[in-house]
């Protein structure tokens, strides 16, 4: 982890987290932010998601968009109608059962339309500083088991996995790391394992053939990969 921290300094950061970042982790813009990334390019999630909070900054001004306007405005994320109906139903369901307030725990996000654990999990870590949830998404299930850490077939067992296998100082940056680095070098297919600074601790499991590695002065212009 010490590793993988120092070598994503100066990548593109995912989406999710440039948006915590500039807008000092509102609840709100993470959890929506997280809702239209999903199996969604993050050039695409970041411009959909500012198109948004530039019409609606809040869960009620949010809720009075139409569904037709919402989609419009989220264009062309993965699934924009659906997503659009998740994200006016969740607005209506935070004014309406949690005082217009983004909840805290798993149990509530969870009776959120669309929040599964993965959103769940970046919402408390990004916005609520949670320390004690590690959220994982398709990168972090394909790395942990690219590692050899995990021996898992979904995601959620990945995350149960990851609770014993990584320290838990760790959890709350499992996602960041991973994701950087899944996104930037270590991809689905052809991984970049020249020069990989943890190259010496993987296992390398399922690895047929690797790509070029990155480029140093390339680093601040990889990223775009799908949540």
């Amino acid at each position: 982890m010490r590793g993988l921290a120092r070598a994503i300094t100066g990548l593109e950061l995912p989406a999710v987290e440039k948006i915590a970042e500039d807008q000092a982790e509102d609840p709100f813009q993470v959890l929506i932010a997280t809702l239209l990334s999903a199996r969604t390019q993050d050039a695409t999630t970041l411009a959909a998601s500012r198109r948004l909070f530039r019409t609606a900054r809040t869960p009620a001004t949010m809720a009075r968009l139409t569904v037709a306007q919402i989609e419009r405005l989220i264009y062309p994320v993965s699934f924009y109608r659906h997503k659009a109906r998740f994200v006016k139903e969740t607005c209506r369901l935070l004014v309406s059962r949690f005082g217009g307030r983004v909840p805290a725990t798993m149990a509530e996000l969870l009776e959120l339309p669309g929040v599964g654990r993965k959103t769940a999990n970046l919402v408390l870590i990004l916005a609520h500083r949670s320390q004690d949830n590690i959220c994982v998404d398709t990168h972090v299930h394909r790395l942990s088991n690219r590692l050899g850490w995990v021996r898992t077939k979904t995601p959620d067992e990945t995350e149960q996995a990851l609770y014993r296998a990584v320290r838990r100082q760790w959890w709350p940056y499992v996602n960041l790391y991973f994701v950087t680095w899944g996104q930037n070098v270590c991809r689905p297919i052809a991984p970049r394992c020249g020069g990989c600074p943890i190259q010496a601790s993987c296992k390398r499991v399922g690895v047929t053939r690797t790509g070029r590695p990155v480029p140093p002065d390339a680093r601040h212009h990889q990223g775009g990969a799908e949540r």
